[in-house]
């Protein structure tokens, strides 16, 4: 089996990957039916009448190859359904009749056999009614797992009678209701796949369970049960259910492939090949394609983290994730790792907490090492770096501790705690000395902390930090400017950098910085307030009047068109609102541009009632109201008419910060 494995893996490997990678669009891929007559034995069909056959004990029934007629027509030689590609399921009748069906795209279907439930006579003839009440899960054409469920009658459970296709949706199903009294496991587990088919995938789950508690040796029903597991996104349960099918058939070949394409999803390329791979099985050729791609994609990504090129193990942990290993912690940690080193703290944060949610969800069968280190404690160590770098630092020394007892063994762990600890311990000194008014101490513990972790951005604001109280304004905005490299939105920067120019007299720096903190931050009254006085500054430094700006100023009232024209020369933002005193329009929006003064302390607003000033209205062009226009440095950059609140604040925000 391992040669066989290696053999596949390696088969291809000169090539180049694009085909596999576009090929790979779906997570879990339908199985094909082979055309070989010993490979169709074993994979599910659907089971007319007049043809022979034999029940295996999955429950599978193993179907001779040769043609059969039914009534005047004559069937092909490959029994039941068959699909190449993306042809239509073709759903065949007692009589014969067959018409094609695609799987609805809203209510995917599972892949795999669920037993038929027809007696097979002395020759080996199934009866006419007992296929014609036969249920085999076809083969479907959405995802592996998924698939349609082919009737062979109008019979049986698994027919849709009117009154049970109207209770359908009704919660009361007499389907259910039946078979929850039932303790006939073939008519529970036959329930069970209706309401599959219908993509009520909770309440046939419960029937599953229901038939296994009544036939507990049912590797069949087991395996359908992880069919309706996968379909309610529980793949670690799904991945159990299907290990106590193959224990209980060794030879079930839907739940090897079924285990194979789930450890695919886990990114479990060994345990994966395992199943797909088992003694006597022929491996299903997408899924072998999909084993190919995500292996060779993880095995880059290695070599790439070796050397620590983390642009390509972001690129290559994305392409393994998308060739079809979904729902890999390791490779989510990996993608996180790398957006940690590429100083994209958001995006870091962000996949470490779903390579989190994903470990809790992977079954323990799924613990494997990727870089020499433990899925889990791999997950924890990148966790704790992601928590040190966002100052969280409780929570970093936890990770990298859970991570240590796991893989206690580990250089590459040992290593992390050991830093997570010293920078830890380190800014809680620069606190308690900072705190104590201990500013030159406070940058040195600092500087300590930061010569075991040079890329920590909480650590270079605090010293900033440090530095600003002791006067050094230059080494203030440099430490400031060493955290917004890599962590561009970190908001404490920002305002210590702000700060340390208006010291500086730097005014046009410090403007620039408190007008993104503004973006940032639009309900902060000290953040407006300061972004006010330092444009104020700014203007008297570039001598510009300014003698009628106070902060949070009232609206400024224009009466004639020589005073309109010094307004709107005004150095910043200016905001004019054309109105009439007694249109109820302008009455609504007028008391809203009293309340955007306040709000917007460093933008000039005006009214105009056209009225009163119609020279104004008439060098403007104003003929409806209210109108509102916008001015930034005497240039008109936006023209509003009869704006809603919303799209004035808006407006305001956009082109006036």
């Amino acid at each position: 089996m391992a040669e066989r494995l290696r053999s596949a893996l390696t088969l291809e490997s000169n090539k180049s990957d694009c085909n596999d990678f576009h090929a790979l669009n779906t997570s879990l891929s339908p199985l094909r039916t082979r055309p070989s007559a010993s490979t169709s034995s074993s994979s599910s069909g659907c089971i007319a009448s007049g043809i022979a056959g034999r029940r295996t004990r999955s429950g599978e029934h193993m179907v001779s190859a040769e043609t059969s007629k039914i009534g005047s027509g004559v069937r092909s030689s490959r029994p039941g359904h068959r699909r190449s590609g993306s042809e239509p399921l073709i759903y065949v009748g007692a009589r014969g009749e067959s018409s094609p069906v695609s799987s609805p795209a809203t209510n995917v279907l599972p892949a795999g056999n669920i037993c038929p439930s027809g007696k097979i006579g002395r020759s080996g003839i199934m009866s006419r009614s007992a296929a014609a009440r036969s249920d085999v899960l076809g083969e479907g054409a959405r995802n592996y797992g998924h698939g349609s469920i082919m009737r062979g009658g109008s019979g049986g459970c698994g027919t849709s009678t009117p009154a049970g296709e109207a209770a359908a949706g009704s919660g009361l199903d007499p389907v259910m209701r039946r078979a929850m009294v039932s303790t006939d496991p073939e008519e529970v587990r036959r329930a069970g796949n209706e309401l599959y088919r219908r993509g009520r995938f909770e309440e046939a789950l419960r029937l599953y369970d229901r038939a296994i508690v009544i036939f507990p040796e049912s590797a069949a029903c087991r395996s359908n049960r992880a069919a309706a597991l996968i379909g309610l996104g529980r793949l670690g349960e799904a991945l159990k259910s299907c290990d106590e099918a193959v224990k209980l058939e060794p030879s079930f070949v839907r739940a090897h492939h079924r285990l194979a394409s789930l450890h695919i999803r886990f990114g479990q390329v060994e345990s994966a090949g395992k199943h797909l791979f088992w003694p006597g099985l022929q491996p299903d050729p997408l899924e072998l394609q999909k084993l190919k791609a995500v292996d060779m994609h993880v095995r880059r990504c290695a070599d790439a983290r070796k050397i620590g090129d983390w642009k390509i193990v972001l690129r290559e942990s994305n392409a393994a994730i998308a060739a079809g290993a979904d729902s890999s912690s390791l490779l989510m940690t990996a993608k996180a790792e790398a957006s940690l080193w590429l100083h994209d703290l958001e995006e870091a944060d962000s996949t470490i907490s779903q390579a989190l949610k994903l470990e809790i969800s992977s079954p323990p069968s799924s613990q494997a090492k990727l870089f020499g280190i433990l899925s889990n404690s791999y997950t924890h160590m990148v966790n704790a770096q992601v928590e040190m770098a966002l100052g969280r630092y409780d929570n970093a020394v936890a990770s990298a501790e859970k991570a240590r007892q796991i893989d206690p063994q580990n250089f590459e762990i040992t290593m992390t705690l050991n830093k997570v600890r010293s920078v830890a311990r380190a800014r809680t000194r620069g606190n308690e000395l900072f705190n104590a008014g201990k500013f030159e101490e406070a940058c040195f513990a600092y500087g300590e902390g930061l010569k075991y972790d040079p890329f920590n951005p909480t650590l270079y604001c605090n010293r900033a930090a440090c530095l600003s109280k002791l006067g050094q304004w230059e080494k203030s905005i440099k430490d400031c400017n060493e955290a917004l490299k890599i962590y561009p939105h970190h908001t404490k920067a920002l305002l210590r950098r702000a700060a340390s120019n208006g010291k500086l007299e730097r005014w046009a720096e410090s403007v620039k910085d408190y007008e993104v903190l503004r973006m940032e931050l639009p309900r902060d009254s000290e953040v407006a307030e300061s972004l006010f006085h330092a444009q104020l500054a700014l203007k008297t430094s570039c001598r510009n009047g300014v003698s009628n700006m106070t902060f949070g100023g009232e609206v400024e009232l224009i009466t004639g068109l020589e005073q309109f024209k010094n307004a709107i020369s005004f150095h910043g933002a200016l905001v004019v609102l054309f109105m009439a005193a007694l249109d109820h329009h302008c009455l609504r929006i007028s008391p809203f541009l009293d309340i955007l003064s306040r709000r917007f302390p460093s933008v000039k607003f005006l009214k105009v009632d056209i009225n009163k000033s119609p020279a104004v209205c008439k060098s403007e062009n104003v003929i409806t109201v209210p109108t509102l226009k916008i001015y930034k440095d005497g240039v008109k950059m936006k023209y509003l008419i009869c704006p809603n609140q919303q799209v004035l604040e808006e407006s305001v925000r956009l082109y006036c910060l």
